[in-house]
């Protein structure tokens, strides 16, 4: 019954997933692309048979944070099993972009469908996925009952789950509780998440760690902004994927210092989301502050006030580029971003309070003394302006956020052994 409900909301919801894809192609023209397949019809074109000597193993990663650490794991799965049949979808225009990269010859891209029992069951039928691996979080309650009718083995891998989307799911637990026991299997990244998805009935059966720490940093973009840093006469702080209302925040603690102290640092931010490239540009302006976009940068960065990463797929050339960073989603209550590729090209952090969604990565990290945590955005500008005036301790937290990457990789082979069983037969 309460799946029926559950099912019956969101095919009246349908419209508004129109209007909201309508609205993000303007500045996401990858929004327009496909959106039948979000609603599960795919026209006459026929769909690559398989080999049937292999499975067919769909990945499904829905951002850009996920499909980066789908990344990894697609790798040693192909080590491991030469030849798999992939199936790669998403949910976003970033996560889709990264994507593209990952594919190889007889792969398929597609969207994930609005989770309804048609639009999931077409989307089944079409592509015959033996094997479904759902990145980190991303559990929902038609597609897991679909794939179970149809006997196809659907698992959570590199899984989390957060205090705060624990008590959420609680609160549903008529329609979550189903979903989570009804996957066939979950790996978490930590203990205290495999703790919280049991607590939801999912059948837990190991931790294996988090793989983004296996994602290894562009060499070339992470060379590219050290290169530039070295050419730069002031330090550099980044505000790494900044959120709605945080930039408003770093620009009201700069205004109330001494210009001298403010104009004695470069100030870059990257805002987390694409479509607000611009809205943070128009900010900067209202405000009245000179700035230089990423995008307009034929070579060396150009002196400004301030810098706007405007690109995608480019963090390791800003966190090469800068001395330290500011973790955007932890200044307001948004549970902060991914830490751990900072941590992996040395770049030490200065965390706010909200880090709710990476809880044991950020702990972790602050007790390796690869990241700080303060109280709010004022204290963050404080520490990083003590940081930059103190280079040994600067050079430390760099070593020891380097350190600490290091300590935690080997999460890609083991999800991989993990899932040996589901996957032996498509041994080449």
């Amino acid at each position: 019954m309460g799946r029926a409900l559950y099912s019956f909301l969101m095919w009246l919801a349908q419209p508004l997933l129109r209007r909201k894809l309508a609205r993000r192609a303007r500045l996401e023209p990858r929004y327009a692309m496909a959106v039948g397949q979000r609603f599960g019809n795919y026209g006459s074109e026929p769909v690559p048979q398989k080999n049937s000597a292999v499975k067919r193993v769909w990945v499904h990663a829905v951002s850009l944070g996920e499909t980066r650490a789908a990344a990894v794991l697609l790798a040693e799965l192909r080590m491991t099993y030469p030849g798999l049949s992939i199936l790669l979808t998403h949910g976003t225009a970033t996560g889709w972009e990264q994507g593209l990269a990952l594919l190889q010859p007889g792969d398929l891209q597609a969207w994930l469908p609005w989770d309804t029992p048609r639009a999931v069951g077409a989307f089944l039928d079409r592509f015959k996925p033996d094997v479904g691996l759902l990145m980190e979080t991303e559990v929902w309650p038609n597609l897991v009952a679909v794939c179970a009718q149809k006997q196809i083995a659907l698992c959570l891998v590199n899984a989390r789950l957060s205090e705060k989307s624990l008590r959420q799911a609680l609160r549903l637990r008529w329609l979550s509780f189903a979903a989570y026991r009804g996957l066939r299997a979950v790996w978490a990244q930590t203990e205290a998440d495999a703790a919280r998805l049991q607590r939801l009935g999912a059948r837990v059966l190991g931790v294996t760690g988090n793989l983004k720490f296996d994602a290894r940093p562009d060499p070339s973009q992470l060379e590219q902004g050290r290169h530039w840093r070295q050419q730069q006469s002031r330090p550099v702080v980044l505000f790494a994927s900044s959120r709605e209302g945080e930039e408003a925040q770093l620009l009201d603690v700069l205004q109330t210092l001494d210009a001298a102290v403010v104009a004695c640092v470069q100030w870059l931010i990257v805002p987390r989301h694409p479509q607000r490239f611009s809205d943070v540009a128009t900010l900067l302006q209202s405000r009245g502050w000179s700035f230089s976009l990423r995008s307009s940068w034929s070579g060396l960065p150009p002196h400004a006030p301030l810098w706007i990463g405007d690109s995608v797929g480019e963090m390791a050339l800003y966190y090469g580029l800068a001395d330290l960073a500011l973790l955007g989603g932890s200044f307001a209550p948004l549970g902060g971003q991914n830490l751990i590729e900072s941590a992996a090209c040395g770049c030490p952090i200065v965390m706010g309070p909200h880090t709710f969604n990476f809880a044991d990565a950020s702990q972790q990290a602050e007790e390796a003394g690869a990241a700080m945590r303060v109280t709010d955005m004022g204290a963050a500008v404080v520490r990083a302006l003590h940081l930059l005036q103190n280079p040994e301790a600067l050079a430390h937290a760099r070593r020891q956020a380097l350190a600490w990457s290091e300590a935690h990789r080997g999460a890609a082979l083991r999800t991989v052994q993990a899932l040996a069983p589901l996957l032996e037969v498509s041994r080449a």
